[in-house]
């Protein structure tokens, strides 16, 4: 069974992890991100050429299953996967992780844009020393007139691209991050709000406990919904059960070929797995 994984997340490699011993995986990565950890199994870096594009790979490298296990914000690529494999006649999978929700004691502001995020910080008035975690693109959105008397701290994997704000101090690193070294770069940098996307699980979610401790309200950017009429897990495990379900040829075209080629293993025991 041939399993093309769209990845660039911890999940993502995870499930290239539980995968690779029982069938032939293929995980796709963007090429964004200077030094990726390769995952085990086959990689291919760079884009399909669209829907069409990534229809045709499907096809060409007989893959039976799809799952989309790229970042929650990867809205293009999500789409393009759920139009691809439905003109390839594949099963797919969007793996997501759970979106962040709210305590007692948080002070969320959420939006539906990096748009809205910036006039969220014009509306909270003020010269603002700015944590901004959303990574190294769209940075434009912030470069405004508007917010020149703000302070930008942003912090991405790789050296953002411009346009972004004018004064902007540059943080390069990777999580998981610590409670621990969040508390120190609010107190160090002497931060007074926070601006990041939902991006769920539990590498980066630090940051919000700190700014809950520290009385800072918290921007966040809502989540794309998935393409409508696409499964969903929110676990590694439970994909790799959803792999494991098509492998055994309960359903579909995808998985009538995962059938002929096998899968070690059934869903029970995928469970298991991790």
């Amino acid at each position: 069974m041939h399993v093309l994984i769209l990845g660039g997340t911890t999940e993502s490699r995870r499930l290239a992890e539980l995968l690779h011993p029982r069938a032939r995986v293929t995980t796709s990565l963007a090429g964004r991100v200077a030094r990726p950890v390769p995952p085990p199994g086959e990689v291919r870096v760079g884009g399909f050429g669209g829907a069409e594009g990534l229809a045709r790979w499907l096809r060409e490298h007989r893959v039976d299953a799809l799952v989309d296990a790229t970042h929650p914000f990867a809205a293009t690529i999500s789409r393009n996967a759920a139009r691809a494999a439905a003109t390839a006649h594949i099963p797919l999978l969007a793996l997501r992780r759970p979106s962040w929700a709210p305590v007692p004691g948080d002070d969320w502001l959420t939006a539906g844009s990096l748009e809205e995020a910036a006039e969220a910080l014009r509306r909270l008035g003020g010269s603002r020393r700015v944590f901004l975690t959303t990574g190294r693109m769209g940075l434009a959105a912030f470069a405004g007139p508007e917010l020149d008397g703000h302070w930008f701290l942003v912090r991405s994997v790789d050296a953002p691209e411009p346009p972004y704000p004018a004064r902007t101090e540059t943080l390069l690193d990777r999580g998981p991050f610590t409670l621990d070294g969040e508390r120190d770069i609010l107190r160090r940098h002497r931060i007074d709000v926070v601006v990041t996307k939902d991006s769920g699980g539990a590498a980066t979610a630090p940051k919000l406990t700190a700014a809950r401790e520290a009385g800072i309200p918290v921007v966040v950017v809502r989540r794309p919904p998935v393409p409508e009429g696409v499964a969903v897990a929110e676990t590694v495990e439970d994909a790799v059960a959803w792999v494991a379900h098509f492998a055994a040829g309960d359903s579909g075209e995808g998985s009538e070929r995962g059938s002929e080629r096998g899968f070690e293993g059934d869903s029970e025991g995928a469970e298991g797995s991790g």
